[in-house]
């Protein structure tokens, strides 16, 4: 079974990590974890260097739970769903797990929703999993 993480850091990304272990353990499985990045060429050294950094930690945990792991730092100039998406599709994903935060409708409305599109558009199931659950 193959397993896309939506991961950006935030909490509600590592509680669908930590669920995604579990999957891919329980149904042998193994891990995508994904970080797209809005921008393309605009995206600095420093931000790069960081979230590649931030995956390198993910991939050796993982690694120490004997999960097999990919991991990807996605900077295409695509919006992080429509990216997110793509990957599924490319990859053959067979599950998302994704990490949602409570935003007001306001937020919502200016800013989308990465989840949102990622349910709507994506070609497997996807779980979302909100920070504070796990």
């Amino acid at each position: 079974m193959k397993i896309l993480v939506c991961y950006d850091g935030s909490g509600a990304a590592r509680e669908a990590l930590t669920l995604a272990q579990s999957r891919a353990k329980m149904f042998d499985g193994e891990l995508f974890v994904v970080t797209a990045m809005t921008g393309g060429a605009e995206v600095t050294r420093e931000e790069f260097q960081e979230k590649e950094e931030e995956l390198e930690k993910v991939k050796r945990r993982l690694a120490e739970e004997e999960i097999t792991c990919e991991t990807t730092l996605s900077v295409r100039g695509l919006e992080p769903g429509e990216d997110l998406v793509l990957f599924a599709k490319e990859h053959s994903i067979d599950e998302i797990i994704i990490g949602v935060e409570k935003r007001s409708k306001v937020g919502k409305l200016i800013f989308g929703s990465t989840a949102q599109f990622v349910i709507l558009e994506a070609p497997c199931p996807v779980l979302t999993v909100k920070e504070g659950t796990g």
